[in-house]
């Protein structure tokens, strides 16, 4: 069966991926610095305002304000019928957006790199030396641009699941503790491992 038409159609649909990967790949770099600014705001409101968060982990009410760059915790002292389950669905929204980029940049990276390799291939065998460079220029300048965004996001993403995951933690120890205040610290973590099970 001859299906050069398919090859050749195949050939022309990849080459119009070129654009919309090298825009996508542009809007993530601009998203990922916009985050790198907003994490590093982010600690320095940890620092100012941890011993408002100290305060807020020994039940003391603290104002809102005085608990920025500590999410959860401002929600939880907000929402106090707030349940455990709730706190985890808003810490991974917290999260998604900088998980995604993480996995889909270096794909889309990836995929700018194959599409120019096709051109380039074709150049040589042309003869065309200018072609081949061109090409390689983008392709390699593409995958670049995708692990280096794969990387600033995933190592946010990961600094902010331990800070999300010590806040839940945090008002986990606080509302058993509230709840039961007969429980001395040995009951109180046999409780919560119970409740992580």
């Amino acid at each position: 069966m001859d299906l050069i038409w398919l090859e050749q159609l195949m050939y022309q649909l990849s080459g119009w991926f070129m654009a919309p990967v090298l825009i996508a790949i542009s809007i993530l770099f601009l998203y990922c610095l916009n985050e790198l600014g907003a994490f590093a705001a982010q600690w320095w409101q940890r620092q100012k305002n941890s011993q408002s968060y100290d305060a807020a982990v020994q039940g003391r009410r603290t104002e809102r304000q005085k608990l920025a760059g500590y999410p959860l915790m401002a929600y939880a002292q907000q929402n106090a019928t707030s349940t455990m389950e709730q706190l985890d669905v808003r810490a991974l929204k917290h999260l998604e957006l900088l998980r995604i980029t993480a996995r889909v940049a270096p794909m889309l990276g990836l995929i700018g790199t194959m599409i120019p390799m096709a051109p380039a291939l074709k150049s040589l065998s042309d003869g065309n030396v200018q072609g081949i460079s061109e090409n390689l220029i983008i392709a390699f300048s593409v995958v670049i641009f995708g692990m280096v965004i794969a990387s600033i996001s995933f190592w946010i993403a990961t600094v902010k699941k331990r800070w999300l995951a010590t806040e839940l933690v945090d008002i986990a120890h606080l509302r058993t503790a509230t709840n039961n205040p007969n429980l001395d610290s040995d009951d109180l973590v046999e409780e919560l491992t119970r409740e992580a099970a």
